[in-house]
């Protein structure tokens, strides 16, 4: 697989309108964070479009980029699935919240703080940052985006972190330098499948706010 500003754009402008149709067919409104999750993936395949543009280097793109990639995925998986979870399953789902809000944490501070760059490197895009631990801090992205997918307790949303999960081994595995923007990608073109998540999901009696019941 490769990438390019092209391939961002289309696969971008792809995934946000499966986006907006996820958030078109929501029946209930605590299900929405985990709705909007591929429009939110879009837009940021579409922000990645302009870091190819701009060739890389520190800039707005680039910043941009990492405030999504970086804080606020951690924190926007595990608490759109604990939002739509059941009641019965919500106190597994703590602990992957937990670890959201403590990576993130790190990770804004470091943004603060830090400088990124993103390296054109072929047909492939790395973001370069000085961040402590880094095997923790990734151990704690990977246990709120994954490991809140795969303790949801629904066949969908454990498929979508099945799918997610091998991304992060591949990745990892193919391009270590560039892992956080190819896996990015390949969470963004998974994440369709909530699209059919969503289309399963009942109603509530509440409905959405200006929906009737």
């Amino acid at each position: 697989m490769c990438w390019s500003a092209t391939a961002d754009l289309v696969a971008g402008t792809s995934i946000s309108a499966i986006g907006v149709a996820c958030v078109a067919q929501a029946h209930r409104a605590r299900d929405l964070p985990l709705a909007s999750l591929p429009l939110l993936l879009g837009a940021h395949q579409i922000i990645e479009s302009l870091v190819w543009r701009s060739g890389g280097g520190p800039g707005p793109a680039t910043v941009a980029w990492a405030v999504i990639a970086l804080p606020l995925l951690p924190v926007w998986v595990p608490f759109g699935v604990l939002l739509a979870a059941p009641p019965r399953v919500r106190r597994r789902l703590v602990v992957p919240a937990a670890a959201g809000l403590a990576t993130a944490a790190v990770l804004a501070y470091c943004l603060a703080t830090r400088t990124v760059t993103a390296d054109i490197r072929g047909h492939t895009l790395g973001y370069v940052m000085d961040l402590p631990r880094s095997p923790l801090i990734i151990a704690g992205y990977l246990l709120a985006t994954v490991g809140a997918l795969l303790l949801a307790g629904d066949p969908v949303l454990r498929l979508l972190g099945v799918l997610a999960g091998a991304g992060a081994v591949v990745c990892a595995v193919l391009w270590r330098l560039e892992f956080v923007s190819t896996w990015c990608a390949l969470a963004a073109v998974a994440s369709v499948v909530i699209l059919g998540w969503v289309r399963r999901r009942p109603e509530d009696s509440a409905g959405l706010v200006g929906r009737p019941a």
